[in-house]
């Protein structure tokens, strides 16, 4: 067939066009960003548990990079605020313990949001799961700060069946209360799988899939403990059911991105929110947990949810795109802040209405295994405490009387055995100057204030081990009466 030469130049002009368009969905992926709740480091199959039952999130480790040193904050909140801004908590006043049921405060909303980066980018966004960066007012709720779809809780420690926290319901689709029946998380899992469906494959999307599980209260269907009889210990059988169960649905997602054809395209990101729970104080308000055998495992890490040791922010982590992600052990230091600016710039997205991100882009840490541009990060910095890590080198700084320093060499002690803050003065006097300098640009904490003026309307004096301020093993944890541990 003989070609004219404008049916010629046509042509060529619909072959670059159709690469250049092939080169835009290579820079705009799809993101499918799952997180789980108080998850323990060793309770998926990846990470060494041989009791629990994890076959899809293996699945996606092995065929991509599973994190040795993936860090988030040491509870939930915190860690949400890093994911959302690219900013550490201290920075905007959400650096310690979670929003407490009965506060009005939330998450500043000057803060320039990952919805609303990728949204400015092309992107649809959605969160399908528990938000907890605000409630009290809607100022503060997913839908008006970028996300075009929300459904689930905006709190999230909430009763698996009838959806509620103390007979007020926590369930809600794009601002308005929903009534239904059924298990949060396999009601959070047909959602996203609905929600894949219904995309085309023209537009990308940015899915923030939050599970609530394995939250307290433990609570499972019975068809998903009946699995586990063989675990004597019934709260942790419970949890291997509401393990169990988050794992299928992980596995319906994907299926879904399968069948919708959407699936080469789509980086998959998983990771708990914080530790595994260790400390009683950090369980939840819902139940009482006094004798309870807390069921989470962090493995050989120390201590869990709440705590600055490795147990309470190194988490089980893994990152899956099919011929985009190698597969392997990714041994490069990664914190929750880094995503921002790594979804960002797989996204094409421009951060220029950010404020200064604390976050750096790990694309090549993540998809090749190639060594980490992160070498520092905080752990925490609180008016009562602090923690940072530089290179090998960890601190830990309790600054309420009497203060007391721990240091660590994480290279050559992992699990936190041996303090050696004693034997190595000059590098503790670095660190500590370093946690200085960045807590002048810290904000007041939200919760301390929130605390006072409860504590100041009910003329209750805000003691030690009273109820205000609690002490755990890595120091003083501010835990208000009401609804602090989510």
């Amino acid at each position: 067939m003989n070609l004219t030469k404008l049916e010629l130049w046509a042509a060529v002009l619909l072959v670059a066009f159709t690469a250049v368009a092939s080169q835009a969905a290579d820079r705009q992926p799809n993101i499918v960003h799952i997180v789980a709740d108080d998850l323990g480091w060793k309770d998926v199959g990846f990470n060494g548990c041989t009791e629990i039952k994890t076959p899809n999130i293996d699945a996606l480790a092995k065929g991509g990079a599973k994190f040795s040193q993936f860090y988030v904050q040491n509870m939930c909140t915190p860690t949400r605020a890093c994911l959302m801004t690219g900013r550490f908590p201290y920075r905007y006043g959400l650096q310690t313990i979670v929003i407490p049921t009965a506060a009005g405060y939330g998450l500043d909303t000057s803060e320039y949001l990952m919805p609303q980066c990728l949204g400015d980018a092309g992107y649809k966004t959605a969160i399908i799961g528990k938000w907890h960066l605000g409630h009290a007012d809607q100022k503060y709720w997913p839908k008006q700060r970028g996300f075009d779809y929300q459904y689930g809780a905006m709190i999230g420690e909430l009763d698996y069946f009838t959806h509620d926290e103390h007979g007020v319901l926590d369930w809600f689709r794009d601002n308005k209360p929903v009534h239904e029946q059924g298990y949060t998380t396999t009601l959070i899992g047909d959602d996203a799988v609905k929600y894949i469906h219904g995309q085309d494959g023209k537009k990308p999307f940015y899915l923030y899939l939050t599970f609530n599980a394995p939250h307290t209260p433990y609570q499972a269907p019975k068809e998903y403990i009946t699995k586990y009889l063989n675990i004597a210990e019934p709260t942790r059988r419970t949890y291997a059911a509401m393990v169990d169960c988050l794992d299928e649905n992980i596995g319906k997602v994907v299926a879904a991105l399968d069948q919708k054809g959407l699936r080469e395209n789509t980086l998959i990101f998983f990771h708990s929110d914080n530790g595994g729970t260790k400390d009683k104080m950090f369980a939840g308000q819902m139940a009482d947990m006094s004798k309870v055998v807390l069921p989470c495992d962090n493995g050989p890490y120390r201590n869990g949810k709440g705590s600055l040791f490795e147990g309470g922010s190194r988490v089980c982590a893994l990152a899956n795109w099919p011929g985009k992600i190698k597969a392997q052990t990714v041994d490069g230091m990664i914190h929750a802040v880094d995503l921002y600016p790594t979804f960002a710039a797989l996204a094409g997205a421009s951060i220029a209405k950010c404020k200064p991100l604390d976050g750096t882009n790990v694309w090549d840490t993540i998809a090749e295994g190639k060594p980490s541009p992160r070498t520092e990060f905080f752990y925490s910095i609180e008016p009562f405490r602090a923690g940072l890590r530089q290179g090998d080198w960890k601190l830990i700084w309790r600054t309420m009387l009497p203060s007391s320093v721990d240091l660590y060499n994480l290279a050559e002690d992992p699990y936190e055995k041996n303090n050696i803050a004693a034997a190595h003065p000059d590098k503790v006097a670095t660190m500590q100057a370093r946690i200085e300098t960045a807590s002048k640009d810290a904000a007041k904490p939200l919760a301390v204030g929130w605390i006072v003026s409860e504590a100041m309307k009910s003329a209750v004096p805000l003691l030690p081990n009273q109820e205000g301020l609690l002490s755990d093993e890595d120091g003083a944890n501010l835990k208000p009466k009401i609804g602090t541990a989510h």
